[in-house]
């Protein structure tokens, strides 16, 4: 494995808005008004530390809302960090959810050329991509309908068929591999075999300990927004599954 470092985090910390949405939230943001103090934020993100070598796939499980698909966005340079650094060497694709950033009135085929476009790919680049991903997909016969007659499991196949396809050198997914049904699961694993293979580098969030299991050189287990394990993988489920004991247990 190359030695390269794609990802450094040192003493991560993000401060998150508490019951604050919409239109006064970002208010607050514009004028200055919103200040992280334990009034109106609480620590989604607290010291985080981690080093991610080129060409490792590594899982990232917790309890809901332990900060992990926090902790994707701030590697995706969507938020930024209020203490500590971060630094991404490489071009960083993230898949967030079922077909996030999809335009519902578009077609699969005009989205394909939109996201495309969004990550600065020129069209006759897209074109050379497009029946590749089109195939990889599955869902040829409904390339050409509008995106809001798809399926949750039509739209995860296409969201990653096109974003594995861009060449990442940082792939970041988020609760999408268990979607869709298991021929397309077991190709998508096998998907990132080849950009692991091509040192691309893959951080993945989910829930399925199969799935972390059979693709992942560590993973880690995230809870109240801290890393509590050392990536070992066992120790990672064994942490986790004690911490839903727990949670249940107050339920």
């Amino acid at each position: 494995m190359n030695s390269k470092t794609m990802i450094m985090i040192n003493d991560l910390v993000l401060e998150y808005p508490r019951n604050h949405k919409g239109t006064g939230l970002i208010r607050e943001f514009v004028t200055g008004r919103f200040r992280n103090n334990s009034k109106n934020s609480f620590r989604a993100l607290n010291k985080i530390n981690l080093e991610i070598l080129q060409g490792q796939v590594i899982g990232i499980i917790g309890p809901n809302g332990s900060g992990k698909s926090t902790l994707l966005r701030v590697i995706s340079g969507i938020y930024a960090p209020d203490e500590g650094s971060i630094t991404v060497n490489g071009k960083t694709t993230l898949l967030a959810g079922i077909g996030t950033g999809f335009q519902n009135d578009l077609t699969g085929r005009e989205n394909i050329k939109l996201t495309g476009s969004i990550y600065g790919f020129s069209q006759k680049e897209i074109s050379a991509m497009e029946e590749e991903i089109i195939n990889f997909s599955g869902i040829e016969e409904f390339i050409d309908d509008p995106i809001r007659t798809y399926s949750a499991g039509m739209r995860a196949r296409l969201g990653f068929a096109i974003i594995s396809n861009l060449e990442p050198e940082v792939l970041l997914l988020d609760e999408v591999m268990s979607v869709g049904d298991y021929e397309f699961r077991k190709k998508s694993r096998a998907r990132i075999d080849e950009l692991v293979k091509g040192n691309a580098t893959v951080v993945i969030v989910s829930h399925s300990k199969y799935i972390l299991k059979s693709i992942c050189d560590k993973i880690y287990c995230l809870v109240k927004g801290e890393i509590v394990t050392d990536g070992d993988l066992e120790s990672a489920f064994e942490f986790y599954e004690s911490e839903k004991e727990w949670l249940n247990g107050r339920i």
